[in-house]
């Protein structure tokens, strides 16, 4: 499982309706998408939620790297970049992946919470926590998915989850599920990642 996500931060007096309405159109076109375990098409609006910026930022969890590939190199992602400018894509490696207990409900709303690795810890303890952590919100009531990954250029573990209501038992920052493709969720592996 790889991890994948890219964020536009909007202007302030930016017309969220407009991203809306971008979702509504193209939202489809990867509803099945090879290798793709899933994309969610997030979205925070400043001052909702406590949030202090407007931001779209669809979050990927891949189940091939062919898959991914063929998203970024073929075309896809193109006009994404065309009407937004190329945004920096961060990539994330998997270490976890599970189904929540409210796994057939519709994912209307997400956190992502991403966290520096220190210096001096030992990396088999904060893997071993980031796994704890995904089967810790995936069995918290509303929970639909978990899953934890590190980005080891950066030393940063991520944690990303969905869930059927605004009241999620995770910290960090709250989104706005516009859409969900999930071709592959079903095929991305459970459990630990290695």
């Amino acid at each position: 499982m790889h991890a994948m996500q890219y964020e536009l931060t909007l202007p302030a007096d930016y017309d969220t309706g407009i991203i809306h309405a971008r979702v509504a159109r193209v939202g489809h076109l990867l509803d099945d998408w090879d290798g793709l375990g899933l994309k969610a098409y997030l979205l925070r609006e400043r001052g909702t939620h406590g949030s202090p910026v407007s931001q779209y930022a669809p979050f990927y969890l891949w189940n091939t790297v062919a898959g991914m590939n063929a998203f970024l190199w073929g075309g896809a992602f193109q006009g994404l970049s065309d009407d937004f400018g190329r945004p920096t894509v961060r990539q994330w490696t998997g270490l976890a992946h599970e189904e929540g207990v409210a796994a057939g409900a519709p994912a209307r709303f997400a956190v992502r919470r991403r966290r520096p690795v220190p210096d001096g810890v030992v990396l088999s303890d904060v893997v071993r926590e980031a796994v704890a952590e995904a089967g810790r919100l995936a069995r918290e009531d509303g929970a639909v998915l978990a899953a934890a990954a590190v980005d080891t250029s950066r030393w940063e573990t991520v944690h990303f989850s969905l869930w059927e209501h605004d009241t999620p038992k995770a910290d960090g920052d709250l989104f706005q599920v516009l859409h969900l493709s999930a071709p592959g969720r079903a095929a991305l592996p459970e459990g630990r990642q290695w």
